[in-house]
C-alpha cells in the first residue's frame, strides 16, 4: 500500500488522518465549534453526543494516546507491531479502536478487527468501555465473544473475544479471513490458547501478507517476543505512576493477622481509597472474608461502612466491576476491601483503588501427566506479576503497595517471568485442537516454549484411548465430531456415546452443570446445617452426576412456573444455589444441544428416573472417563486411583458423603493432589461395567494393583464373545502402534 493520506474519520475534534495528519493541531477552531453538531460518526453514520468528547478528553489523557502517531505509521508499513506497556496505560482500549481506523481508511477490503482476551470478564468489560467510547451499539458495530455467548452480528466492526474462541473459530476459517487486524493482548498471561495461536498467526501471516497483527504485552515479555517474532517494530508505552513500596519483613508468619491488621490501620488513618488484597488461593478469600466481615462490624461507624468483597474470576460468577470516580455512593463513605488471587490480576479496573496488600505467593495447579492429576503446589509469585499488582495503583495520584515478603524474597525466591501454561497443564484439548488444524495444512506450530515431550505423549495417548486418533494418528471420525464441542475430549466421549445408549438429554445436563460453575453457593458461617438440609432435597442415590440432573430439573421448573426473575433468584437463594451459575448451565445446555442438532446427531426422548436409562447414563459416562476410576480398598472412604498409588476421599458434598454410603467403586470428574485430596462429582459404577467399556489395550497398561486382580477376574468370569471382542479390540489398537502413533508435527 503507498504511503498515501488516508483519512480515518471526519471528526475535526479528534484528527483521524494518516499518516500525515494524525498529530495534526491546525484548524479552525471556530469552524470546529460551529460543526460540531453535524459531526458524524463514520462507524455508523450518527452525529456524535456529548459523551463522546467527554471520553474523547478522558482517552487523550491515557499514557498510550502519545504514541498514537508512532503506532499508526508502525501499522501501515509493518505486518507485525509489538506494543509494551504497563497495566492501565489504555492498550487494551484504544489500539483496537486504531486498527478500527486503520480497516475503515481501506474501507474493510481485508475485514474487521478482532482482540483476544485471557479472561472473559475482561473481554465483556473491554468491549462495553470501547462502544461508549466510539460512540456506538454494543452488539452491532462493537461486540464481544466469549464462551456460550455471543454478542456480535455480521456487521459488527470490532470484536473482543477471548482467545479460545478465536483459536476454535480457526477449526472452520483456518486463516482468519474475516479479520484485517487481529490484537493479541494480554500476552504475558501466557495462557495455552494465546501461545497456540502466537505459533499458529506465523504461518497465518505468511499466507496473508496483507494481515495486521499487534501484540500487547507488559515490559517483562518483550525481549522473548522480539526474538520469537524477529526485527518488528516495538512501541514502548511510558507509564510514571507514584507508588510507595513498604516491604514487611515476619507478615508471612501469619499473613491473616497481618492482613487484618493493615486493612483496620489504612481504615482508622482516613484516607480514602478502595483496597486490593491479594491471596493464595480462593480458600483464603473465604477465611478472610469470614475475618474482615466480622471484625469490620465492630468499626465505628463514623469511619464510614467497610464492604468486602470476594472475587472468584475463574470458577464463580463475582465480578468487580469498574467504578468511575464520579459514580454517586452513600452519604455514609464506603470503602471497598476486594479479595483475591493472581488469575484477578487483569480484573481491577477501579481508578478508586489506593491500597493494595500483597502475600507474594499463590497456588499453581500443576498438571502431572504420569499420574494423570493436578497438584496444587504453594509456591512464591514471579516478579512480573509482582509488578502487575503494582501497576493497579497506576492511576491514581498516589498509592501504598504493602508486600508481607522482603525485598530480598522478592529478589531472590521469585522467578523473572510467570510460567508459561503450557509447561504445566493438561495438552488433551490441545493436541485435539492441533490435530483438527492439521486438516487446513497448519498442524505445524512454533510454540514460544516448547510442551514437555511426556505431556505430548500423555494427551496423544488419552486420544487413542477415547478414539479419536485412526492408526496413521491422525483424528479419527469419531475425533473430528469430538472437536466440535467446546468440552474436555473426556466430556465430549462421553456426549458421543449418549447418542447410542439413547441417554444424551440427560449427558447434556451433565455436561452443562460440571462446565459451568459450580451451582453451590459458597455459605455465610453458622448457614452450612441449613444448606445442607436444603441440598438433601436434590440427591440421587446413583451419585453426584444424578443429582446435578435433579438440581437442575428443579431449576427449569422453577423458572417455567415463575412469573419473574426475582422469583427464580429467591428461590436459589433459599436452597443456597448459585443463580449465576444455574443460568449458565442452561446457557451451555442450550449451545451443546444445538451442535447435536447441527451435525444432525441422534437425540432420543428424555428418560430419566427408569432404571434402564439410569444404567445408559453410566456407560456413557464410562465410556469418556474410564480413566477416572477410583476403590475404595478399606471400606472406610479411603479410594485408591486406578492409574496410580494416589489415595483420595470423597467431597464432603457428595451425595454419598451426606448419606454416609461409600461405593466400593465411583467413577469421578475431578481429583487434585492437595492437603484433602478429594475426588468431586463421583458416581458408582460396577467393576463389570468398566471392564465391558473400557478399551483392552487400556486395562493392560495399567499398573499392578489389587484392583487390577479383581478387575481381571471381573474380564475372566465374562462370557466369551466378550473376550474375543476385547482380544478383537486389542489386535486393532495394540499398545506397539500406539506408540509410533504417539507423533506431532
Amino acid at each position: 500500500m503507498e504511503e498515501e493520506e488516508l483519512e480515518f474519520s471526519n471528526s475535526s475534534s479528534e484528527k483521524r488522518y494518516f499518516p500525515e495528519s494524525l498529530d495534526s493541531s491546525d484548524g479552525d477552531e471556530e469552524g470546529v465549534l460551529a460543526c460540531e453538531d453535524l459531526e458524524l460518526n463514520p462507524f455508523d453514520g450518527l452525529p456524535y453526543s456529548s459523551r463522546y468528547y467527554k471520553l474523547l478528553k478522558e482517552r487523550e489523557d491515557l499514557p498510550i494516546w502519545k504514541e498514537k502517531y508512532s503506532f499508526m505509521e508502525n501499522l501501515l508499513q509493518s505486518q507485525i507491531v509489538i506494543i509494551s506497556g504497563d497495566a492501565k496505560c489504555g492498550k487494551s482500549s484504544q489500539v483496537p479502536q486504531w486498527c478500527a481506523e486503520y480497516c475503515l481508511s481501506i474501507h474493510y477490503q481485508h475485514g474487521g478487527v478482532i482482540c483476544t482476551q485471557v479472561h472473559k470478564q475482561t473481554a465483556v468489560q473491554l468491549a462495553l468501555r470501547v462502544a461508549d467510547e466510539m460512540d456506538v451499539n454494543i452488539g452491532h458495530e462493537v461486540g464481544y465473544v466469549i464462551p456460550f455467548e455471543n454478542c456480535c452480528t455480521s456487521e459488527t466492526i470490532l470484536r473482543y473475544c477471548t482467545d479460545d474462541m478465536l483459536q476454535r473459530e480457526m477449526m472452520s476459517n483456518p486463516f482468519l479471513g474475516s479479520y484485517g487486524a487481529i490484537i493479541l493482548d494480554d500476552v504475558h498471561e501466557r495462557s495455552i490458547a494465546t501461545d497456540v495461536l502466537l505459533g499458529l498467526l506465523k504461518d497465518v501471516l505468511i499466507a496473508r501478507p496483507e494481515l495486521k497483527l499487534i501484540i500487547n504485552s507488559s515490559p517483562h515479555l518483550i525481549s522473548k517476543l522480539s526474538s520469537y517474532y524477529g526485527n518488528v517494530p516495538l512501541i514502548e508505552v511510558k507509564n510514571k505512576h507514584p507508588v510507595e513500596v513498604v516491604y514487611l519483613s515476619g507478615a508471612q508468619k501469619d499473613p491473616f493477622e497481618s492482613i487484618l491488621h493493615l486493612i483496620f490501620e489504612i481504615h482508622h488513618s482516613g484516607e480514602k481509597g478502595d483496597i486490593v488484597v491479594f491471596l493464595a488461593c480462593e480458600q483464603d478469600i473465604e477465611k478472610a472474608y469470614e475475618i474482615v466481615y466480622q471484625e469490620g462490624s465492630n468499626l465505628n461507624p463514623d469511619l464510614g461502612e467497610l464492604v468486602v468483597v470476594p472475587l472468584y474470576p475463574k470458577e464463580k460468577c463475582t465480578l468487580f466491576k469498574p467504578i468511575d470516580d464520579t459514580e454517586k455512593r452513600c452519604q455514609v463513605y464506603q470503602r471497598r476491601v476486594v479479595l483475591t488471587t493472581s488469575s484477578g490480576e487483569s480484573l481491577i479496573w477501579s481508578n478508586s483503588v489506593k491500597f493494595v496488600i500483597d502475600v507474594g505467593i499463590e497456588r499453581r495447579k500443576v498438571y502431572n501427566p504420569r499420574i494423570r492429576a493436578n497438584s496444587l503446589v504453594m509456591q512464591p509469585i514471579s516478579q512480573s506479576q509482582a509488578e502487575i499488582r503494582k501497576q493497579i495503583l497506576g492511576s491514581s495520584s498516589s498509592g501504598k503497595l504493602f508486600c508481607l515478603y522482603t525485598e530480598e524474597f522478592a529478589s531472590k525466591d521469585m522467578r523473572p517471568l510467570k510460567p508459561a501454561e503450557m509447561q504445566e497443564a493438561n495438552l488433551t484439548s490441545m493436541v485435539l485442537f492441533m490435530k483438527r488444524i492439521d486438516i487446513a495444512g497448519l498442524g505445524h506450530c512454533d510454540f514460544m516454549n516448547r510442551p514437555a515431550p511426556e505431556s505430548l505423549m500423555q494427551a496423544l495417548e488419552d486420544l487413542d484411548y477415547l478414539a479419536a486418533l485412526d492408526n496413521d494418528g491422525n483424528l479419527s471420525e469419531f475425533g473430528i465430531i469430538m472437536s466440535e464441542f467446546p468440552l474436555d475430549p473426556q466430556l465430549s466421549k462421553s456426549i458421543l456415546a449418549s447418542c447410542e445408549f439413547d441417554c444424551v438429554d440427560e449427558m447434556l445436563t451433565i455436561a452443562a452443570m460440571v462446565t459451568a460453575p459450580n451451582c453451590f453457593s459458597h455459605l455465610p458461617h453458622g448457614t452450612e446445617e441449613a444448606a445442607l438440609s436444603c441440598w438433601k432435597t436434590f440427591l440421587h442415590p446413583e451419585g453426584d452426576h444424578f443429582t446435578l440432573i435433579n438440581i437442575y430439573k428443579a431449576y427449569q421448573d422453577t423458572t417455567q412456573n415463575s412469573t419473574s426473575e426475582h422469583c427464580v433468584e429467591k428461590w436459589c437463594h433459599d436452597y443456597f444455589l448459585n443463580c449465576s451459575a444455574l443460568r449458565m448451565a442452561d446457557v451451555i445446555r442450550a449451545e451443546l444441544l444445538e451442535i447435536i442438532k447441527r451435525i444432525e446427531l441422534p437425540y432420543a426422548e428424555p428418560a430419566f428416573g427408569s432404571r434402564e436409562n439410569t444404567l445408559n447414563i453410566k456407560k456413557a459416562l464410562l465410556s469418556g472417563y474410564f480413566m477416572q476410576i477410583a476403590r475404595d480398598v478399606d471400606g472406610s472412604g479411603n479410594y485408591l486411583m486406578l492409574t496410580h498409588k494416589q489415595v483420595a476421599q470423597l467431597h464432603p458434598l457428595s451425595s454419598y458423603s451426606v448419606t454416609k454410603k461409600m461405593p466400593e467403586w465411583v467413577l469421578f470428574h475431578k481429583f487434585s493432589i492437595s492437603e484433602n485430596n478429594y475426588i468431586r462429582i463421583t458416581s458408582e459404577i460396577s467393576p463389570e461395567l468398566f471392564m465391558q467399556l473400557a478399551p483392552q489395550y487400556y486395562f493392560s497398561n495399567l499398573p499392578s494393583s489389587e484392583s487390577k486382580d479383581i478387575l481381571q477376574q471381573v474380564m475372566d468370569h465374562l462370557s466369551p464373545i466378550s473376550t474375543m471382542n476385547k482380544e478383537q479390540t486389542m489386535c486393532e489398537k495394540c499398545p506397539e502402534t500406539t506408540e509410533q502413533r504417539c507423533t506431532i508435527q
